[in-house]
């Protein structure tokens, strides 16, 4: 008697705006790309939508903003950790307010990972800083309250490292650069950095952010380079590294989470750069290319599909080639229309039919 596999399963979480247009690209997309490799894929749909900041804004004032606030971080943390101990190991999630998110990836100790190019991987660490921490009311004022440890900030070098290993095999980065305001840590970061390159037996550049920023613009990039940023940096400058030395645009990259928690460890999320763009919602005009690219690496790495990225760059290399896009690309075609053309040229690699060809 055969042995029964398991079908591999993959979390959506979908927010307001065009998330729920973004939601339906992608359940699309991650069918038709299981279909082409013989691999039925269950997608397990969390069952709140969860708010945009817009969407927030309508709901009434601070206090009930507040509380939908965390709300949503309440129910989008439990669906991820409910995904984890079932054993799921990615999760696709659209646009939501920030705020939020922002919690849940303090509560799961996120860090971010972009391969900005191939010599440039930057991590950014979204489990500290600004960005967390929780907001104090008092008449005509708001006291944000952060945390740094010396624990997270090990986890994050040490993550980074491994992933930086992975990335260039044998070799490992050249360069391992660490981009913090830590001049306003009394000098304790500094100190944490330096026990923790002593403990792993690298060499850690810690540099303010004005400094990592005039010696890439003054020197670009010299060999292979491990980037790891506080998020508040990393976020105003991912769009400028991009443009600088990767070529490409914010608006059709996805990008990977990878929670480090050890109670939800090996889960990654999945999301669009771009924001949730309410302005286009039911419009038929949002860009679906980072969503069709998040369901290839999906598919490709938590659903057992080899080479679904390349494919689908592919077919999205033949329909830009064709001129087929959305209004802010030049284009004049609906986002229905775009992912039409896209899945219709996909094909695994030798393979001159497409999906559906005979």
């Amino acid at each position: 008697m055969g042995t029964h596999r398991a079908r591999p399963a993959v979390g959506l979480a979908v927010g307001r705006g065009t998330g729920p247009e973004l939601a339906d690209v992608f359940t699309t997309a991650l069918t038709t790309i299981g279909r082409l490799f013989s691999t039925e894929i269950d997608i397990r749909r969390s069952p709140r939508t969860y708010h945009s900041y817009f969407s927030l804004k309508a709901q009434g004032g601070t206090e009930e903003i507040r509380r939908l606030t965390h709300a949503d971080a309440d129910h989008y943390e439990q669906f991820c950790r409910v995904q984890a101990r079932a054993g799921v190991t990615a999760v696709f999630r659209t646009a939501m307010n920030a705020q939020s998110l922002y919690l849940v990836r303090q509560r799961l100790r996120a860090v971010k990972v972009d391969p900005v190019t191939p010599s440039l991987l930057m991590v950014r660490d979204e489990a500290q800083g600004f960005y967390t921490g929780e907001n104090r009311h008092g008449p005509a004022t708001v006291t944000r309250t952060t945390v740094f440890s010396r624990e997270i900030t090990g986890k994050v070098v040490e993550f980074a490292l491994r992933r930086a290993r992975e990335q260039w095999p044998g070799t490992g980065p050249d360069r391992i650069v660490l981009a913090y305001k830590f001049h306003l840590l009394d000098g304790a970061f500094g100190a944490w950095v330096a026990e923790i390159a002593q403990r792993l037996g690298v060499q850690v550049e810690l540099c303010q952010p004005d400094t990592v920023n005039r010696n890439l613009i003054e020197h670009g990039l010299t060999g292979r380079t491990l980037l790891v940023a506080g998020n508040e940096w990393g976020d105003v400058m991912h769009v400028v590294l991009l443009d600088r030395f990767g070529g490409a645009r914010q608006e059709d990259r996805c990008s990977e989470n990878v929670h480090l928690h050890p109670e939800v460890a090996g889960l990654v999320e999945y999301q669009t750069v771009h924001g949730s763009a309410d302005d286009l919602a039911g419009t038929g005009r949002v860009n679906p290319t980072a969503t069709l690219r998040a369901s290839a690496a999906v598919a490709q790495r938590h659903a057992g599909c080899p080479g679904a990225v390349a494919a689908l760059d592919r077919a999205l290399r033949a329909v830009r080639d064709r001129g087929v896009g959305t209004p802010d690309t030049g284009g004049a075609h609906s986002t229905e229309e775009v992912v039409a053309a896209v899945l219709a040229e996909l094909r695994p690699a030798g393979d001159r039919a497409p999906v559906g060809g005979s």
